[in-house]
């Protein structure tokens, strides 16, 4: 007997070739990606009561954060002991912080739900997260087809609600148009907020004086960038681009204290607050007891534990070590980030097993944030690392 709080259905029956240029309408255009399938044309359904768990554990976790970044900001210490490059300083510093609960307006949590239905984060993705598209688009889609309910259709209206605040009048990513991931994210976010917003290649921005232009000469004053701000100490303009927002020339969505909820510092800053008793009040401590995994700057597990950079993506960085200490496996696909930042160490919760067209997976469940509601799921399908060779395979609720 299956007590599994997840349900996996079998694929759709159609050709998937067909449903594959269906989807391409809809502007996901990467459900193929080289010879590989990208795209699971399968629907994980969840259970309602761990859905509803799922999205209020999100809504206390984002408040907990929201304070923890509100604790952090100013203090350069805690800057460098969550992995805060230098460089974003003087501008995390100037830029006034955002109202309570929207520091970012454009986030996704992701979880290891297990099969009993308990909740462990694993971490918060609250500057560049991609998978809007499989989130807002393809997974009502799928659902609708099969007759599942999808809370993921609120997606759409909470994003033209950010937006209609923010106001961007460019959205950038790097490679725009050759992308295709990218380029249909920011492409989808666009269309969906309803604006007039014209979408540009990062590399064809220039910075003179603080003032941004992009290829055409056309001055950009407030812009959506899927562009990492931590590679703002790496990259050769990151100072230019720094002293823009500094000076109030360029507003950046997400805005610059983003950062701060994206290092996994923060998470380990949380953790040791909690252990401390500073802080939280008893709710909140409750829910950091129950949701969040002891995550530390130091080795200090005798069993079990993952490292990973405190600025990794795509599973890059991850290493996971088994009961001994020993090293188990380590993600060899995504960019290890390691070397340029400070690494975290959490204590190790593994990914439910789920059988699937591509064969046994890992499922690691993605709960976007917008504008500060939790409101859309995305699945992964993957290995005990979530790399970025890993499947979407899209999520519904019973």
């Amino acid at each position: 007997m299956n007590s599994s709080v997840f349900e996996v259905h079998a694929p759709g029956g159609q050709d998937r070739k067909e449903r594959v240029e269906q989807l391409g309408k809809l502007g996901f255009t990467w459900a193929d990606i080289g010879d590989e399938e990208y795209w699971l044309d399968q629907l994980v359904v969840m259970k309602q009561a761990t859905y509803q768990e799922l999205q209020q554990a999100s809504a206390r976790l984002w408040r907990i954060l929201d304070r923890t970044v509100r604790y952090v900001h100013g203090n350069r210490n805690l800057y460098e002991l969550i992995g805060i490059p230098e460089i974003l300083w003087d501008m995390l510093d100037i830029c006034p912080l955002p109202e309570e609960n929207l520091i970012s307006r454009y986030a996704r949590f992701d979880y290891a739900v297990s099969d009993d239905g308990s909740i462990k984060l694993y971490e918060l993705n609250a500057d560049t997260p991609t998978g809007y598209v499989e989130a807002s688009i393809v997974t009502p889609w799928m659902c609708q087809g099969a007759g599942i309910d999808s809370p993921n259709v609120q997606m759409k209206e909470l994003i033209a609600a950010a937006w209609g605040m923010e106001q961007p009048d460019t959205a950038a990513c790097i490679a725009y148009g050759e992308h295709l991931e990218d380029s249909g994210t920011i492409d989808a976010l666009v269309k969906h907020s309803g604006l007039d917003v014209k979408c540009v290649d990062c590399l064809d921005l220039s910075i003179d004086e603080g003032i941004v232009k992009d290829g055409t000469g056309r001055e950009i004053k407030r812009m959506f960038a899927l562009y990492p701000k931590e590679w703002m100490s790496v990259d050769d303009a990151g100072d230019a681009l720094a002293y823009s927002i500094e000076t109030g020339k360029l507003e950046l969505f997400n805005p610059p204290h983003s950062i701060l909820l994206q290092s996994k510092g923060l998470i380990a800053a949380a953790w040791g607050l909690y252990e401390l008793g500073l802080l939280y009040n008893a709710e909140e401590r409750e829910a950091i007891e129950k949701y969040i995994l002891p995550t530390y700057n130091k080795p200090v597990f005798s069993g079990s534990y993952v490292s990973k950079s405190m600025f990794g993506r795509e599973g890059g960085s991850v290493q996971m070590f088994d009961s001994e200490g020993e090293l188990e496996i380590r993600d060899e696909d995504g960019f290890d980030t390691s070397e340029l930042f400070p690494s975290v160490y959490q204590m190790r919760a593994n990914l439910p097993e789920i059988s699937t067209v591509a064969g046994e997976r890992r499922l690691l469940t993605g709960m976007f944030m917008i504008n500060g509601i939790p409101c859309g799921l995305l699945g992964r399908a993957g290995g005990l690392i979530t790399g970025n060779t890993s499947h979407f395979i899209a999520i519904g609720v019973k």
